[in-house]
């Protein structure tokens, strides 16, 4: 069983926040894939289901991002979860929008609800890292990840987390190559081929070098008659110059 953490901060207010794409992602999930209405427990948000034989819990921290750790610390002990059985989506600066990365350990680079949750479990989980851009200088990161999306990113937004929905069974299972794949294929999906073959070199309109038309014309036989065509061989024809 693993349990999947969707970071954000919870009400209407922050909802179309950058912070809160780990939220969406879990929200697509859940709808995309049949769980169970969500309920409230271990201070968050959590609804169940299966990928097959494999079950997953989906889980939104609802104690605001730099308190995350304490939901997921307590729905890890309820369940009886080790790190290694936890997975956390959330949003990352230091990847272009639309990026999408997966890791285990590390740092938390700052990140308000990782530092949380490493206090709390350690930093041995996984972490899908969702892209969102820099705003340039680190000053001005508290504002842009707590602003909305613009309309400009909702078409890569939407692609990314359509992408995550097709891979979350192979995420759940921990196939997360193939994870990554289903992600990349939303977001710039392979081109097939047109099928138009590259024209080829045009015919030539000189004649065959072998029959020029110098030897077309009539040519004295060995029998002194002439003929309007040429019937010898190519061998002929040289052994006849020298004659």
């Amino acid at each position: 069983m693993k349990l999947i953490v969707g970071l954000g901060n919870p009400g209407a207010k922050y909802s179309g926040n950058r912070h809160n794409i780990g939220f969406m992602a879990v929200d697509r999930i859940a709808q995309d894939h049949g769980f169970a209405p969500w309920k409230t427990k271990h201070q968050g948000m959590v609804t169940e289901g299966r990928f097959g034989s494999d079950r997953a819990i989906l889980l939104k921290p609802e104690t605001f991002m730099n308190l995350s750790g304490q939901s997921v610390q307590a729905a890890m002990r309820f369940h009886k979860l080790d790190p290694s059985d936890v997975i956390v989506l959330h949003d990352e600066i230091d990847l272009a929008p639309a990026k999408v990365k997966f890791k285990i350990g590390g740092g938390h680079a700052g990140h308000n609800g990782l530092r949380s949750i490493h206090t709390h479990i350690g930093a041995d989980y996984g972490r899908v890292r969702l892209g969102v851009g820099h705003p340039g200088h680190k000053d001005a990161v508290p504002g842009y990840v707590l602003r909305d999306f613009s309309k400009a990113d909702h078409s890569w937004l939407e692609d990314v987390l359509c992408g995550i929905s097709d891979g979350a069974a192979d995420l759940v299972r921990g196939d997360t190559s193939k994870f990554l794949n289903a992600v990349a294929m939303r977001v710039a999906p392979a081109r097939s081929g047109t099928g138009t073959k590259k024209p080829g070199k045009p015919a030539s309109n000189q004649a065959d070098p072998i029959a020029t038309p110098a030897d077309a014309v009539s040519k004295p036989r060995n029998d002194g008659s002439t003929s309007s065509s040429d019937e010898r061989t190519a061998l002929q024809k040289l052994m006849d110059r020298f004659k």
